[in-house]
């Protein structure tokens, strides 16, 4: 009984990853929003990501951070993702990519530096995932660097 209770359930699995699927087909749209993961502040994000064909994804956000009596930053960035679910045969309610962004970010300085603002041009890279709890709503973590969110992100991810 037991060899096929894990026969099934092997067979389930393998039906499933089976008909795994890139989370983000193209013409697809998803909303990200969420926090960063910062030693000194809470950075916030708002970002859209869109399918832009087998596998890849193109996306924009715009961010947040603030660290009291030292300075303020937001930014916006533009991305590109590579989806690893159809090359890992990877279950369709997971999302693995990794990708690149590029960004201007604005910061203004308080009293410290007599109010000072500059901008700067950030380059990065990024490694995330993915859960989705049904077709629309996920959980997303990125982990990544040389940019506003060195430290990664956490939030929640809208399909639609």
């Amino acid at each position: 009984m037991k060899k096929l209770l894990l026969t099934l359930s092997a067979v389930a699995l393998l039906i499933g990853i089976s008909f795994a699927q890139n989370p983000i087909p193209k013409g697809a749209r998803q909303i990200n929003a969420g926090f960063g993961l910062g030693e000194s502040s809470v950075p916030v994000y708002f970002g859209m990501d869109f399918g832009i064909g087998n596998d890849f994804s193109l996306g924009f956000e715009t961010s947040y951070r603030d660290r009291a009596d030292y300075y303020n930053v937001w930014g916006i960035a533009g991305n590109v993702n590579y989806h690893f679910n159809r090359v890992l045969n990877i279950p369709k309610n997971f999302d693995f990519y990794a990708g690149a962004n590029v960004g201007t970010y604005f910061y203004s300085y308080y009293d410290r530096y007599d109010g000072d603002k500059m901008s700067a041009l950030g380059l990065g890279l990024q490694v995330g995932g993915r859960y989705y709890f049904n077709s629309t709503i996920a959980v997303n973590l990125e982990v990544g660097g040389a940019n506003a969110f060195s430290g990664g992100k956490l939030g929640l991810t809208f399909r639609f």
